[in-house]
């Protein structure tokens, strides 16, 4: 792994540190592809119940290192791909802590994560037509649906800078909190999420970001997991825990 990411597991969290700061955290091609190595290791560890993606220094990410992106391909089977295709179907909570400038893929990486908050000082901008390219991230369809198409063409085509309390009017973020207390406020989260029941997280997880049935399909849909769910090991702690008038202990489920 990159010594540019760091990556750590500890009660049930994985953190994906990205940790470039002298550079703002511009992602190189060996930090993409150590990125896409956490992801898929968070994924396949059991103890793993969280994702939780957060940055050294005063920058989230600058975007790509264009330099080191000049000669080189950037096509669906390069590590950039690999990291976002990655993060797109992780089946775990992803939570983002967004700390001073979030550019170009540091904006578009925010609309494949769960829960995202970001700091007073947040900025987040993508600038991807100003450098003669074009969003990435499957952004063209997934921020239209978030923000509604003009402001999507607003933020992708003039690449105009979103302060953090924009950023959360317009729902890319969930929260703004003081630079000293935004990595703990999201850590918190991430510890909430990790003791919920797993399986029934990664299943409400799946169902919120499939966005393609019907109504009714759906609603078939979440009834047959409605009820595997409720035959479920977390669902008997659930209910045993509100007979008990105690709190669910889903650790022990591990």
């Amino acid at each position: 792994m990159s010594s540019n990411i760091a990556f750590n597991r500890e009660a049930g969290v994985a953190t994906i540190r990205l940790n470039r700061p002298e550079k703002k955290n511009a992602l190189s091609i060996a930090m993409y592809a150590a990125l896409g190595d956490a992801i898929e290791t968070a994924e396949r560890d059991d103890s793993v119940r969280v994702i939780f993606l957060c940055a050294a220094g005063e920058s989230f990410t600058a975007g790509n290192d264009l330099a080191d992106f000049a000669n080189r391909p950037a096509d669906g089977t390069s590590p950039a791909a690999r990291f976002l295709s990655g993060l797109a179907q992780a089946t775990k909570p992803v939570v983002a802590a967004v700390d001073g400038y979030a550019v170009g893929v540091g904006l578009t990486l925010l609309l494949h994560c769960d829960l995202v908050y970001a700091s007073t000082r947040a900025k987040l901008r993508a600038p991807f037509v100003d450098l003669g390219l074009i969003p990435e991230a499957a952004s063209t369809l997934l921020l239209p649906r978030l923000v509604g198409s003009l402001r999507a063409a607003e933020i992708l085509l003039l690449g105009d800078v979103l302060d953090a309390e924009r950023a959360r009017e317009l729902g890319l973020v969930n929260a703004v909190v003081p630079v000293s207390e935004l990595e703990a406020h999201a850590l918190s989260v991430c510890q909430r999420l990790a003791g919920k029941a797993p399986s029934a997280v990664a299943h409400t997880k799946r169902l919120l970001r499939n966005t393609s049935p019907t109504t009714m399909e759906r609603m078939q849909q979440e009834f047959g997991i409605f009820a595997a769910q409720l035959a479920s090991p977390e669902a008997r702690e659930a209910i045993a825990a509100f007979f008990d008038k105690r709190p669910p202990d889903f650790k022990k489920l591990r």
